[in-house]
């Protein structure tokens, strides 16, 4: 991964340049990648929509940081969504289907879309991917997990949730990574977290679809999280066994 290039104030300023001259692209939703699909499937519907726009906007950070060569354009592009996140909804920009969506569904909880956006600038960033980067990456981009459920959780339904979500961050970005030392670094980090058996919150039930997947996908040494045949029955059993 590449170093940092800019610095926090010169990023504040190069965001709201780009803010002013940004055009939106309405028809900018990409297609979810299948294990996406399940979760979104199995979840109640007062978290699909919320967790399917935060899928698509986790989509659009990961094409920056992959498709970017320059590490320049890629922290001012993440700095542009970390900008706008953190205005209210009536001065944001409109047009674009997914920040649109994100102030239907996400207003008043954008600081764990922020959080992601964090996580992906670390995993573009950082030099070598270390230990304590991949850490903060998992955390971060995972962090929306915690405010799809409203409400408070007990201990261990926390613990689980925050363990499942960091797995499968950590697993889905070992299935995508080139660099074979990073995939095992990867590897590595996601299969270090305990499985304390702990239950997930029903409302949850996406992301026990995903966790299962994501176990799966580590100990395949970070294959696809849907690949072989046998994944769409690992998906459904970990969704019928949370009924």
């Amino acid at each position: 991964m590449n170093q940092r290039w800019f610095t926090s104030s010169s990023l504040a300023f190069w965001a709201r340049a780009l803010l002013r001259t940004a055009r939106v692209n309405e028809d900018a939703l990409d297609p979810l990648p299948s294990e996406a699909k399940l979760a979104l499937a199995w979840s109640a519907p007062p978290v699909r929509g919320p967790l399917s726009i935060v899928l698509q906007l986790d989509r659009r950070l990961a094409r920056i940081v992959t498709r970017t060569h320059e590490p320049m354009l890629g922290q001012m592009r993440l700095a542009w969504w970390r900008d706008v996140l953190g205005k209210p909804v009536s001065e944001r920009p409109r047009g674009d289907v997914v920040l649109d969506a994100i102030g239907k569904h996400w207003n008043g909880r954008e600081a764990a879309l922020i959080a992601m956006v964090d996580g992906w600038e670390v995993l573009m960033t950082a030099d070598p991917l270390d230990p304590p980067a991949i850490a903060s990456f998992g955390k971060q981009r995972s962090a929306f997990f915690g405010a799809l459920v409203e409400g408070h959780l007990m201990p261990v339904e926390r613990d689980a949730m925050t363990a499942a979500a960091y797995r499968w961050a950590l697993a889905d970005a070992a299935s995508r990574v080139s660099d074979a030392a990073e995939r095992e670094a990867l590897i590595a980090a996601g299969v270090a977290i305990s499985c304390s058996g702990a239950r997930l919150p029903k409302a949850l039930r996406g992301l026990a679809v995903l966790d299962a997947l994501s176990k799966r996908a580590l100990r395949c040494g970070g294959r696809p999280l849907m690949e072989g045949r046998g994944a769409p029955f690992v998906a459904m059993k970990a969704a019928i066994l949370l009924k």
